[in-house]
């Protein structure tokens, strides 16, 4: 198996009595991961962390290989991640060519290198002629788009984003997340991204992990984590539906009714097929069947219930 991304071993945090990390410990693979979790659950510390802003208390993390709280890692981790702070981090008195090529000079390449990634990056993100206008004038969305092409300036294996759809009107969420998708898969980096817009993370990343308390309650690829045990349908029923319902609940099947001639059903897998025998039974008949899957929403706020009962 190749080495994890990022590698933390019992890391922790303290803010005078508030522990922000709390013995965290996790393994991230390649490819877009989502870091999801409340308001506190510690994700904006561990990004510092990550990024050798701040120190840990106790424990350690590596993050492609490097000690963020060694100061040659922390060179060399300027010039192999990308970082996209939810907050504004545009300079003033600068356009926007200007302030991406200062960043990319700062993670150490040369002035041409540095003015012609800032123009590719732009062009990447789509600002196009606006790359000239002062950033003051900008849209939310523009300057969203300047941050993502900032940090793409020294084309990064390792992209950390923080919000990157925050006030974004929908035309501009869009886009955002295409690129997100776009360099996740297409362009196979490595994306790391904090949201608190659960369908964007399911949208764009293949694994998830949940922190809450400063604790990882939960890790794993979506895919996963959105099935069941239960095969859940909705159905739209022709003929006696009453009858049918009865027999689905004389038959062990738990159903809810959702409008005129639909039905939701949760069954055992295996059992799905004898919808069809039951409907056929009680004079009625099956007009469509729709696999219903759990969302990423429903499986976090499942994992939130637990882990706030746990603790009491």
């Amino acid at each position: 198996m190749s080495e994890p991304v990022i590698a933390i071993t019992d890391l922790v945090k303290r803010y005078r009595t508030v522990r922000a990390l709390d013995g965290l410990s996790l393994e991230l693979p390649g490819g877009p991961v989502g870091l999801l979790g409340p308001n506190g659950a510690g994700k904006t510390t561990l990004i510092k962390l990550l990024l050798g802003l701040i120190e840990p208390d106790e424990g350690s993390a590596r993050i492609l290989g490097l000690d963020p709280s060694n100061r040659t890692d922390q060179i060399e981790l300027r010039r192999r991640v990308g970082y996209m702070p939810e907050s504004d981090c545009l300079l003033p008195g600068m356009n926007a060519v200007e302030m991406v090529s200062t960043l990319g000079r700062i993670t150490g390449l040369s002035p041409a290198d540095a003015m012609t990634r800032a123009h590719e990056s732009l062009d990447y993100v789509g600002l196009d002629d606006q790359r000239y206008r002062p950033m003051s004038d900008y849209s939310t969305g523009m300057k969203q788009r300047v941050k993502l092409a900032q940090a793409l300036a020294h084309d990064p294996p390792l992209l950390l984003l923080d919000e990157p759809t925050n006030g974004l009107d929908p035309k501009g969420r869009r886009h955002m997340l295409d690129l997100v998708h776009d360099l996740g898969h297409a362009q196979q980096k490595h994306v790391i991204l904090c949201s608190h817009q659960l369908p964007d993370v399911e949208r764009t990343c293949e694994h998830v992990v949940v922190l809450n308390r400063g604790r990882v309650i939960e890790s794993g690829s979506i895919a996963e984590l959105t099935s069941s045990d239960e095969h859940v349908v909705r159905v739209r029923v022709g003929g006696d539906e009453s009858s049918f319902e009865r027999a689905l609940t004389q038959a062990g099947f738990s159903c809810t009714r959702t409008g005129p001639g639909a039905l939701r059903i949760a069954a055992k897998i295996d059992d799905a097929d004898s919808l069809f025998e039951l409907a056929a039974q009680s004079g009625a008949w099956l007009e469509g069947v729709e696999d219903v899957r759990s969302s990423l929403e429903d499986v976090f706020l499942r994992l939130l219930r637990e882990s706030q009962g746990e603790a009491r």
